[in-house]
Order: C-alpha cells, then sequence, then structure tokens
C-alpha cells in the first residue's frame, strides 16, 4: 500500500495496467545464423538449429509463396530427366533410369527450390566399383560436420528432430561423396552464394519476411471473424453492483436471449452504481482500414513474386489486373524469359551434379529436362541447330517422333520433306502412295518390300543348314571379331596363334589340306580359300546380332523368320565357310535366286553375305578364328590382346564386301537398298 499514490482528494488512484502492443519490424529479419557450437562436431543452421523448419512454416502459411514454389519446382522438373544420345547409348542411358528414379529427381528439385539446398543418398555396390541405388535424403534431417584441415566438408550428420536433439542423443555420421570408403554417402547440392559456406540461403531470401507478413495478415483476418468482429452492444445496469454469482447468472441469461452458434451476437455487460456512473465505450478505429490492409495484402505479393523473380503471375496461376491474359505475346515473352534466368539455372546445377555421380559408373550423357514449356513458344533454327541441340531446347524426342508408316517406311505430306529424307538415305526423289483421297511422299523413286519372302527364306536356309557345320575339337576357338576389322587374317591369326616346333612333321599328314570343300564333310576339316595354307588356322563366319536394341520389358524386338532361324544356327555353334555364304546367293539354278526386288542390279542376285536379312537388317557377319589343337598353342600376345584388341597393322587381305558383312544392314548407307551413285 505504501507504493500506492493519493490523488488530489487524498484517495488512493488505481494502478495502471500499461498495454502491450506488437510490432511487425520488417528490418529486424536478418539472413540466418550459420554457427559452430563447441562440444558439438555439426554445424547449426538458424535459431534453435531449426531454419528449415522456418522455411517450411513460410511455405505453408503463404499462399503466394506456396504458389510460387510449387510451380518453379515442378517447372524445374518438367518431365522428367533425359538424354539427347540415349539412343545411341542405351546401355549408359538405361543405367541413368534404374538411378536417377523420377520419384527421387522430383523431390530434389522441391528441396532445391524450397531449401535452397538437396541432398542424394548414394549406395554403392559390395565391392565399391560402381553406384547401385540413388535415394532423396530429406534435408531437413541434415547439418554439415565441421570442415577439415583442407576446408572440405568431410561429412554429414542426420537426425529426425534436430530442435529437440538430446545430449544423449548420437546422430548418424554418414561421409560426404567422395569422403570416404564407406558404402553409403551423402552428395550434397547446393549453389555458391557469397559469404555462405556450409548451407546455401534460398533464392527467395529477400521475400521471407513478406512471406511472414502475408501469413499474419490472414491470420489476423481469420481470428477477427472466428472473435465475431467488434462487440455488437452494450448493456447497462445502472441499479448497483450485484455478487460474483449474480453477475454470472445473468450474463448467462442475456447471452441465451443474445448470442448465436456462429458468436456473431457478443456484447459487453456493464454493471454501475447509477446512471451518471455508467460505463461509456469509445471506439478505436483504424483510418481506412480495409485500404490499408489491402495495401499490404498486395504488397506482400508483389514482393515475394519479386523474391522468387516470377515474371508474370499467370506463369503460377494468379490472374492479376495487368490485361496480360488477354495478350498471348506477352505470355510467350514471359515465359521464355523465366525458363531462361529462373528455370535453366537450377536444372544445370542439378544435370552438373549428376554427371558427377553418373561418372563414377563411367557414364556420360548429355543430360537435359524435358521442359513444360509449351512447344510453339519455343524458337529454333535448324539451320544452324543439330537434332540434339533442338532436342534439349524443346523437349520433343527427336528419335521418337511419331511419323505416317506405310510398311513401315515414313512418309510425309509434301515434296520437299521426302527427298530430304531420300538424301539421308543415300537415294534420291520420291514416289507416291494414296489412302483414300489422301497422297503421301515416301522417299526415294521406288518402294521395296522389307524382308525375304517365305519360299526365298527356305531357300538361302536350306542351302546354309546344308553347308554350315561345327567345328570339331581338333579345332579350338581363339577369338572372334565383331566388325570389320583392319587386319588381315594372317596378321590376326600369327599374332594369337604359335605352332609347336615337335610337331611340325604331323603337319603334312593332315587330310584334305590340298583338297576343295566336301559338302559332307561336317567335322568344320574342309577347307576354305581363307584357311592357313599349312592347316594351322581356320576362318569361319557366324551369324549376330548388329544393332539391337531391348525394348522395356528387357527383351530384343522379333526378328525376321530368315534372322530367327540363322541365330539359333550360330547359337547352337554353327558356323560357315566364305564359300558357303556366297554359295547361299546362288541357290539351284538361275531361275531361283533370292531377294530379287532387293538386288542393287537386276543381272546381279541379291548378296547374302553383304545384306544378310535385307533391307534395315539388324544383324551381321562375325568372323571367327580357330587353331589346329594337336600342332599349335595360344601365343604370349593372347592375354594383351584381349586387353587392348590391337595387333602390328599390315596389308587388309580380307573377303570382298566383308567391310559390310561386319556392318548391320540398317547402319549401311541406304539402308542397304540400291544407290545408282
Amino acid at each position: 500500500m505504501k507504493n500506492r499514490k493519493r490523488n488530489t482528494l487524498g484517495q488512493f488512484a488505481k494502478n495502471s495496467k500499461v498495454s502491450e502492443f506488437g510490432f511487425v519490424n520488417l528490418s529486424t529479419y536478418t539472413s540466418p545464423e550459420i554457427k559452430e557450437v563447441n562440444g558439438k562436431d555439426w554445424i547449426e543452421y538458424g535459431a534453435d538449429n531449426n531454419y528449415f523448419q522456418y522455411l517450411i512454416d513460410r511455405y505453408n502459411g503463404s499462399p503466394t509463396n506456396n504458389a510460387a514454389v510449387n510451380g518453379i519446382s515442378q517447372a524445374i522438373y518438367g518431365k522428367g530427366l533425359n538424354a539427347t544420345d540415349g539412343n545411341k547409348k542405351p546401355n549408359e542411358y538405361a543405367q541413368m533410369i534404374s538411378l536417377f528414379k523420377k520419384d527421387v529427381v522430383r523431390k530434389l528439385c522441391y528441396d532445391l527450390k524450397l531449401m535452397g539446398q538437396c541432398a542424394i543418398q548414394v549406395i554403392y555396390s559390395k565391392d565399391r566399383k560402381s553406384i547401385a541405388q540413388l535415394e532423396h535424403m530429406p534435408i531437413e534431417t541434415l547439418r554439415a560436420e565441421k570442415c577439415n584441415d583442407d576446408g572440405d566438408i568431410p561429412a554429414y550428420y542426420y537426425f529426425k528432430d534436430w530442435p529437440n536433439i538430446k545430449r544423449s542423443d548420437n546422430p548418424l555420421r554418414i561421409p560426404a561423396f567422395g569422403m570416404s570408403k564407406e558404402s553409403i554417402e551423402i552428395y550434397y547440392i547446393k549453389p555458391y552464394k557469397s559469404g555462405f559456406y556450409y548451407y546455401s540461403p534460398v533464392d527467395y531470401q529477400g521475400g521471407l519476411q513478406y512471406a511472414e507478413l502475408e501469413e499474419e495478415i490472414s491470420n489476423y483476418h481469420l481470428n477477427n471473424i472466428l472473435n465475431g468482429l467488434a462487440p455488437s452492444m452494450l448493456i447497462n445496469f445502472n441499479n448497483g453492483t450485484p455478487n460474483q454469482e449474480e453477475r454470472a447468472l445473468i450474463e448467462q441469461k442475456i447471452a441465451q436471449k443474445f448470442s448465436g452458434s456462429s458468436n456473431a451476437g457478443k456484447f459487453i455487460l456493464a454493471f454501475n452504481d447509477n446512471k451518471d456512473a455508467q460505463a461509456e465505450i469509445t471506439p478505436v478505429q483504424l483510418s481506412d482500414a480495409h485500404n490499408q490492409y489491402q495495401f499490404l495484402s498486395d504488397e506482400s505479393t508483389k514482393k515475394i513474386l519479386v523474391a522468387h523473380r516470377v515474371v508474370s503471375p499467370m506463369l503460377l496461376g494468379i490472374k492479376d489486373s495487368t490485361g496480360l491474359g488477354n495478350n498471348a505475346d506477352e505470355i510467350k515473352t514471359a515465359s521464355l524469359l523465366m525458363d531462361n534466368t529462373v528455370i535453366r539455372p537450377f536444372q544445370e546445377l542439378l544435370i552438373d551434379s549428376f554427371d558427377n555421380i553418373l561418372a563414377y559408373n563411367n557414364i556420360a550423357l548429355n543430360l537435359y529436362f524435358t521442359t513444360l514449356q509449351p512447344l510453339e513458344f519455343t524458337e529454333v533454327d535448324a539451320s544452324i541447330q543439330d537434332k540434339e541441340d533442338i532436342e534439349e531446347e524443346t523437349g520433343v524426342e527427336m528419335n521418337k517422333l511419331s511419323l505416317k508408316k506405310i510398311d513401315g517406311e515414313n512418309v510425309y505430306e509434301t515434296i520437299e520433306e521426302a527427298e530430304k529424307a531420300a538424301i539421308e538415305k543415300n537415294c534420291e526423289g520420291y514416289h507416291e502412295h494414296k489412302e483414300g483421297d489422301k497422297v503421301w511422299y515416301m522417299p526415294c523413286k521406288t518402294h521395296k518390300k522389307a524382308q525375304l519372302s517365305e519360299n526365298e527364306t527356305n531357300i538361302v536356309i536350306g542351302s546354309l543348314k546344308e553347308t554350315g557345320v561345327k567345328m570339331s575339337d581338333a579345332w579350338v576357338l581363339v577369338d572372334e571379331i565383331d566388325e570389320d576389322s583392319e587386319y588381315s587374317n594372317e596378321d590376326w591369326a600369327n599374332y594369337l596363334i604359335k605352332e609347336k616346333k615337335s610337331t611340325l612333321s604331323k603337319i603334312k599328314k593332315i587330310i584334305g589340306l590340298d583338297k576343295q570343300f566336301v559338302p559332307s564333310k561336317k567335322d568344320g576339316s574342309a577347307y576354305s580359300d581363307l584357311d592357313s595354307k599349312n592347316g594351322l588356322y581356320k576362318i569361319r563366319y557366324k551369324y549376330a546380332r548388329g544393332m539391337f536394341k531391348k525394348n522395356d520389358k528387357g527383351e530384343y524386338p522379333k526378328s525376321r523368320d530368315f534372322c530367327q532361324q540363322m541365330m539359333e544356327l550360330s547359337a547352337s555353334g554353327v558356323v560357315w565357310r566364305i564359300e558357303d555364304i556366297d554359295r547361299a546367293s546362288y541357290p539351284i539354278g538361275d531361275e531361283q535366286k533370292v531377294n530379287a526386288e532387293f538386288r542393287h542390279k537386276q543381272d546381279i542376285p541379291y548378296n547374302i553375305f553383304e545384306l544378310k536379312g535385307g533391307v534395315y537388317c539388324a544383324h551381321k557377319w562375325t568372323r571367327v578364328l580357330y587353331r589346329l589343337d594337336s600342332n599349335t598353342e595360344v601365343s604370349e600376345n593372347l592375354g594383351n590382346y584381349k586387353k587392348t584388341k590391337t595387333i602390328p597393322k599390315s596389308y587388309l587381305r580380307n573377303p570382298r564386301g566383308s567391310k559390310k558383312a561386319a556392318v548391320a544392314t540398317g547402319k549401311q548407307p541406304g539402308k542397304g537398298q540400291w544407290n545408282p551413285k
């Protein structure tokens, strides 16, 4: 009581309470605090080591920030990761797709935009010779370890709830990529930002205070509505002040009469000794309040979009009053500008990181993200850009463009397109195909069928089945050449085989060296012009795949009947002499020349050795070297040859057509069709 002051009448004055006001002071917001803590091996990020959660809260609370993060992260991912050279490197492309699964890449794009960084869990194979699996790592669960003496971050610590970590908790230490020999590492992706080393601030850092302001404005309006806005009436009782129980009873009765279920009928109840002492309510109204709140709301939205570098709100589905929605050219310009200045830098950062990871598996692909950009918005120039550049720019896979086909051949709507395609096929001109009233144009002046007839297949296969053999145990397989080689058969054989000096006298006793081919001989000893003159080695040919790709089910596409039967024969160990293959092109008389429609000229029969199954055939002939087991042994060069596939160069002595025989017809100029030039 001694501290209470008296008024001029000597009465004790009532203690006044100072009202507390909260202000949103935008200048107090600073960049996140990154600090080292004594006794801890990790680096804290933000107040209470919880800055990532602060970003998540701003994402959840601000509608504009939410829309910007969602729209930009979706644009970064687009339609997924792809490679312009995927069709040229099918095995590497398949490995890339299996490592970077769509769900993983999508999460990385989202984290990179929302959190400013993202992380990949790299899982190695047991022998650690390759990366076996990649998984997304939630960035909010990681904290960087203090850097080593070289300035590198050696590891990251994982914990599910960093703000609530206890002294007894032991976060899991996971080495950084390339910093250990453990089976699991963390690849941390973050852009360079000046002044930041362990973590990277988000690219919209300057707009976070406006995101929080927008959030608080919406909370204010919501609470105002829930609390019934302002009281709707003041009720005075001027006949004295009842006790506590009586006041509560009166308040309850009035509430039942005037207050609705939505709590909109709020009132103030005052008890006074007399009318002169009744309570007065003096409203404190904010001048032009609705305009001020509207200004703060609009200003927050604009500043958030500026922070995200959103060129036009329409790109995020936010309609404004600029009239941009009615101007397609402005939308196109805004879309291209945002794609190049905002989306591409994020994509390039991810692709550079993905390249580093794939390099561990010896995979090199030209990666890109298939864009969401409308094709008509993308400007390309075919005169200065190749197909891969256009594919990367537009996101349209050039090798998968859907074209009209007739008899398995592409056809075009214009003569110019057909003639251009003809040049690529090493032929010229075009010919027409009609479908009702529609005229299609096909490259080349003539159109040939795409495979051997059933009768022709039977004739050729019959001949090759008759002459094909399985080499006996007297002959040992030494090597196969899968494609045309610059080395002659002699150099190839002499480099890999050496004769046993102690058995030279036995060579002359080999049966059949001075005789030509005997069809009934099935042990492989029949002589060929490509064989060694002294009988130490033999050259044979086998039928093999040349340019096949597996489908989505991991299966090879169905081959022609001729090729299927030939592959079955090869799989069983059947091989042929060059004479056998040549003879198959001239079966049983001139009137039954095979594949007549494929001939280069009408008076020259179809060459099985050069063209195999026909136009676009995906098979080839492979050269096989055998040595005589009793009189030869492998040379000391074989081990080195298997590593390098190189031998001393000398004169190439290969049979006519071997260069084409070693290349699938589908890879040859004109796909095997006759080119008069």
